[in-house]
């Protein structure tokens, strides 16, 4: 398919503190993103989860359904236990017409503790990744075969952060497993999101356009925040993420270096929608993305 540019609900709604953005009604996230210029919608904790009540509620405002985040735990479990306990998520999924499988390790993650700092994040020994590599590409694999494939989601607070963490769980998975690229998590972990588009084009599948703040990522790692503390910022001052052109990632750089690609370029910015008003920045996001992918000859 030609790229298209979609949103995470999560700038509206937030899914780790479901307070943040609670009263916020599913109608008006959409109405916001379909009026920013998105074309479709990952899935957040307000969305309905049988496929006729979720295409009538993403019909009226035009947007297709991209797909959404599954928790893994198959540091604890077999890739077939894995596929049964995802196995409602996934005909959510095919039914709805999406392609990717948007997952993330989370049986041992301490991001959506607000009283544990990034510091005390997990990490899997060197000799446990082949087996887990094994595991994960076993769930890839068969997903693949109905058609959908999986994308891991390096992210902070879980054993897939940093860069050296992305390059040993490709090196340590087949082909069916793709990487979701996402700039802002990747800067927050100290990594250069161009290299590593660079480094893992091949199996890059899904895209987050994240950026970041420089003044509030700097501030998070000198006082060993916690990842929700980081999202959401002391007092009245934003949080280390925000959307593309609000901060120090340059998209057309890490565009430039995935020539060809064609799956979804999602725009994705954790933030407290009482100091960052979705809509605005949803619009901030798409234009900067859309001009960065002109600017990759991308678009």
């Amino acid at each position: 398919m030609a790229i298209r540019i979609g949103a995470n609900p999560i700038a509206w709604s937030n899914d780790d503190l479901p307070e943040i953005g609670g009263a916020t009604p599913l109608a008006t996230c959409l109405a916001e993103a379909s009026a920013a210029g998105f074309a479709g919608m990952e899935l957040g904790h307000k969305f309905p989860r049988e496929p006729a009540a979720l295409k009538a509620a993403l019909a009226p405002f035009g947007l297709a359904c991209i797909g959404g985040w599954y928790s893994l735990s198959l540091l604890t479990r077999s890739a077939a236990a894995e596929l049964v306990a995802a196995q409602a998520h996934v005909d959510l999924l095919l039914a709805m017409g999406a392609t990717v499988f948007i997952a993330a390790e989370t049986s041992n993650a301490i991001h959506g503790d607000p009283a544990v700092p990034l510091s005390r994040r997990p990490r899997l020994a060197a000799g446990d990744w082949a087996g887990y590599g094994a595991r994960l590409t076993a769930l890839a694999d068969r997903l693949l075969a109905r058609g959908l494939r999986l994308v891991y989601h390096h992210h902070m607070g879980t054993i897939v952060e940093s860069a050296a963490d992305i390059d040993v769980l490709m090196a340590a998975t087949g082909p069916a497993v793709g990487l979701l690229l996402d700039s802002g998590h990747a800067v927050f972990a100290g990594a250069d999101p161009v290299a590593l588009a660079r480094r893992h084009r091949r199996r890059i599948a899904h895209l987050h356009a994240k950026d970041a703040r420089a003044p509030a990522l700097h501030g998070a790692r000198a006082g060993d925040w916690s990842f929700l503390d980081a999202v959401l910022g002391p007092g009245d001052e934003l949080g280390v993420f925000t959307v593309p052109g609000d901060g120090m990632v340059d998209f057309a750089a890490i565009f430039k270096e995935l020539p060809g690609y064609d799956g979804w370029v999602v725009v994705e910015a954790e933030q407290d929608p009482s100091k960052a008003p979705p809509l605005a920045y949803a619009k901030k996001g798409f234009a900067q993305v859309r001009q960065a992918l002109q600017q990759a000859g991308l678009a």
